[in-house]
């Protein structure tokens, strides 16, 4: 098991999520915010993971405060934007910081020093693919749609 899946994160229900059960899974992991003009890509999110979801695909959604203050909510607030305005159904953590000194375990793992994609988170709905072994595949910009080639060939050719 990588360290990937050594580690736990906190769901929005304030429940462990420990991602050990994603072993074995394909995850594209997404730091996510409601108030953000990408907000949108939610919608694609969630049509990504009905579409692969059966194939071992999830999407881990991660919100976080750190860009424009462009998610201020509480978890509930944020679970209840998600649910009603774009049906999200996949797994989403609570609150986290992906840059800076508090950066959260799981962001030093796929962006910190020694990862295979370095580097500080640039805005909202970053999106990292993560292999089932918990390798990091690949990085996308904030601005690859859901819906873009490079991102649906990637996770095609993880899936086999």
């Amino acid at each position: 098991m990588s360290a990937f899946h050594d580690l736990t994160l906190r769901a929005l229900d304030g429940k462990e999520l420990p991602l050990a059960p994603f072993k074995g899974k394909l995850l594209l992991v997404v730091n996510v915010a409601s108030k953000c003009g990408l907000t949108p890509q939610y919608a694609g999110l969630e049509k990504l993971y009905q579409a692969y979801r059966d194939r071992g695909f999830v999407v881990l959604g991660l919100p976080c405060n750190q860009f424009a203050g462009q998610e201020p909510g509480s978890e509930d607030e944020i679970r209840e934007f998600c649910s009603l305005n774009y049906g999200v159904s996949f797994p989403l953590g609570s609150k986290l910081d992906v840059n800076g000194p508090g950066r959260h375990p799981l962001y030093r793992l796929l962006a910190g020093e020694g990862a295979e994609f370095p580097g500080d988170i640039t805005w909202n709905f970053e999106k990292f693919l993560v292999g089932p072994d918990g390798r990091v595949l690949a990085r996308f910009s904030p601005r690859t749609a859901p819906d873009d080639p490079a991102l649906i060939q990637a996770i095609e050719k993880a899936l086999g």
